[in-house]
């Protein structure tokens, strides 16, 4: 997955280029022909439609608040198999943590991989374990905010291998998104910017 991932950060810029290589390479003679408007509407266009225009807040208004994985949580007191039981039937891989009667303010994240190293591989009980003990604390969180850039949070997610992270605006948890989520905007991206280019390419003013 994270390879995969790596691959549409690094070919994502290389197709853009070879595209607009192929603009800059039409006989300059000629280009004034062909793209009548190339010097004025064309960089604006480009630019206003650009690679990295979706933001995490796009990627939340799509998935929708009652969407599965968006807004999820337990709290500090809830037992660690109650959270896998909750994750099990949403079919996510993570919730947010909050102290009880605080639902906007985060006090970590779970995972399954805190389950599997923290409860599995070390004997525990996960009736008898409450979330609080093998959460991932607030103050080790990576978060973004609702105008991070897709390309920007799909980094930070494969630079400290982590595969959700949380929402945070003005302090409050307002979602999470899943590398899954980010993947799809960021190929969604590409494949609308790739058919603009060629769109006018091909256009016929």
């Amino acid at each position: 997955m994270l390879g995969g991932i790596q691959k549409v950060l690094s070919h994502g810029g290389i197709l853009k280029n070879a595209v607009l290589q192929h603009i800059r390479l039409v006989n300059p003679v000629m280009r004034p022909l062909l793209f009548p408007r190339y010097e004025s509407a064309a960089p604006a266009r480009i630019e206003e439609h650009g690679f990295e225009s979706t933001t995490i807040a796009d990627i939340l208004k799509g998935k929708g608040k009652s969407a599965d994985g968006s807004w999820l949580w337990c709290t500090t007191d809830d037992t660690v198999y109650d959270a896998v039981q909750s994750m099990t039937q949403h079919n996510v891989g993570a919730l947010v943590v909050v102290k009880p009667g605080e639902q906007k303010s985060i006090a970590g994240i779970i995972t399954e991989r805190d389950y599997l190293r923290k409860i599995i591989v070390q004997g525990r009980s996960s009736k008898s374990t409450k979330v609080g003990d093998i959460m991932t604390e607030e103050n080790k969180l990576i978060t973004v905010t609702p105008g991070t850039k897709v390309l920007k949070a799909m980094q930070l997610m494969t630079d400290n291998r982590i595969r959700h992270i949380p929402v945070i605006d003005d302090m409050e948890m307002i979602g999470m998104v899943s590398i899954g989520d980010v993947v799809r905007a960021v190929v969604s991206e590409h494949r609308e910017e790739l058919d603009r280019l060629n769109a006018y390419i091909h256009g016929g003013y």
